[in-house]
């Protein structure tokens, strides 16, 4: 078996940052835990925080399990996180803003020209348009995961719609309200800002032809989405409107929203929807979600689209492989964050590696996510092993593998007291004139003993994130 990093414990003492909180949990008696655990429970409840499961039958939303222990950071830690995080985010709005433009990083060679222009993500509707600032991805989710006292991989880059910040917020919340005593011994940043400085960010990437105070809203698919709780969560906390598709309509140059006191001009749309279905006449003509029209609004710079029709092509995992390039291309630095070693299989030479080794690696969609379309190796049976293989030997460039890393464990509370489990951590880094990270993110952690797949639609759970200040 690998040796796993355990971030609380170093050859049995307990590690810096837990100091705080390692008597917290271990003088816990068994009653109050259980007692505190169903307070969480109601509370999530309560709120309403679910997710939508789809494919599964009954009701489609459940509770996503959560983990009263929390995962914490040095502030020396988080501070190389931070610099590494807004380092790829620029990094990654500056190959969008190129490939959309003049594809300087494909005329250098330093990418292929057909993982890009080929890509599905790519939208050919979107080439030759700038939008406000350069800014193609406006809120840039980054998986990463910890190997190490100092080793750090980003595992996937998310720059359309990523997820899960409600969680971020909701998880503080509930912490603070059920254990104040630990916010009051502890020095932790504070995460709740992070509703004002998305919206701030919304208003700095306004269109040009915005006058005043821009109206900015949240177009969501509607309450069958599995994220919708998310969208009223964020549209409540920046005090703005949660619209559908039917609630927009454009007239004129501009993106109008349905009101009781007659149609609004909307100027930044916060779209929580595909590109696919952003405008029917543009994309997927079925589309009921869209609003017919919005494209020709947004390249006459009528309306900005957060984030940008097209920017799904920067988080391709096939593209993935070559952002510690765009960083060096573009900024002329050194990354600071690294990727996990990646091979693609539609290279003849990576594939046959790949397929001399599937018990061993993980492999993955390129345009896969929540942990579905995926192979484990390590864990996977030998008909699983079977039915990828002939996956990869029918459409080897769909699929890219990586090594079974040794994800590091935090302590969980379970059962009969705590246990190490494996996690990973999404922060969000909200990019427009400015670039912004608060001190924290989601992270998630498998909660069955031994999994690697932390994935809430996986049977994964969540945890609060402390960034210690000053510490």
């Amino acid at each position: 078996m690998p040796e796993f990093f355990n971030e609380m414990y170093d050859q049995g003492a307990v590690r810096a940052p837990y100091e705080g909180i390692e008597a917290w949990a271990r003088d816990m008696p068994a009653d109050l835990r259980g007692l505190k655990q169903s307070e969480a429970e109601a509370l999530f409840r309560r709120i309403g925080i679910t997710f939508a499961v789809y494919g599964e039958g009954g009701s489609p939303d459940r509770l996503i399990p959560f983990d009263m222990f929390p995962r914490v950071f040095a502030a020396d830690e988080w501070a190389r996180l931070e610099r590494g995080i807004k380092q790829r985010a620029r990094a990654l709005n500056a190959f969008l803003a190129d490939v959309y433009s003049r594809g300087e990083i494909v005329r250098a060679g330093r990418i292929p020209a057909h993982l890009v222009y080929q890509n599905e993500a790519y939208e050919i509707t979107a080439s030759g348009f700038m939008p406000p600032h350069g800014v193609f991805s406006h809120i840039v989710g980054i998986d990463l995961v910890r190997t190490g006292p100092d080793e750090f991989y980003v595992l996937e880059d998310n720059c359309r719609t990523p997820s899960g910040v409600s969680y971020m917020l909701e998880n503080r919340e509930i912490m603070m309200r059920m254990f104040p005593q630990l916010f009051r011994e502890n020095r932790i940043a504070p995460v709740e800002n992070y509703p004002a400085l998305l919206k701030r960010t919304l208003a700095s990437v306004a269109p040009q032809k915005c006058e005043g105070e821009p109206c900015a809203v949240i177009l969501t698919p509607g309450h069958f989405n599995s994220a919708y709780y998310e969208h009223s969560f964020l549209a409540d906390m920046m005090g703005v409107e949660l619209v559908e598709g039917s609630d927009l309509f454009v007239e004129g140059d501009f993106c109008w929203m349905r009101t009781t006191e007659g149609p609004k001009k909307v100027d930044v749309i916060y779209r929580r929807i595909d590109d696919a279905f952003i405008d029917p006449l543009c994309f997927r003509p079925d589309s009921m979600l869209g609003v017919p029209g919005l494209m020709n609004v947004y390249r006459s710079g009528g309306v900005t689209i957060c984030s940008a029709p097209g920017a799904g092509v920067a988080d391709d995992k096939a593209v993935y492989t070559y952002v510690p390039e765009m960083v060096r291309f573009y900024l002329g630095e050194e990354p600071i964050l690294n990727n996990v070693p990646t091979w693609q299989c539609a290279k003849p030479d990576e594939l046959k590696y790949v397929l001399e080794n599937l018990e061993e690696l993980v492999v993955k969609e390129v345009h896969g996510s929540g942990g579905y379309g995926m192979l484990v190796g390590p864990k996977a049976s030998k008909d699983d092993i079977a039915l990828f293989r002939a996956k990869l030997e029918e459409r080897p460039d769909a699929y890219i593998a990586q090594p079974t890393l040794a994800l590091s464990t935090t302590p969980t509370f379970v059962a009969d007291g705590l246990a190490p489990r494996h996690v990973d951590l999404r922060p969000y880094c909200l990019v427009g004139q400015d670039i912004h990270l608060v001190p924290g993110g989601l992270t998630r952690v498998a909660l069955t003993e031994g999994s690697l797949v932390v994935n809430s639609s996986q049977g994964g759970g969540v945890k609060d994130t402390w960034v210690l200040a000053g510490v």
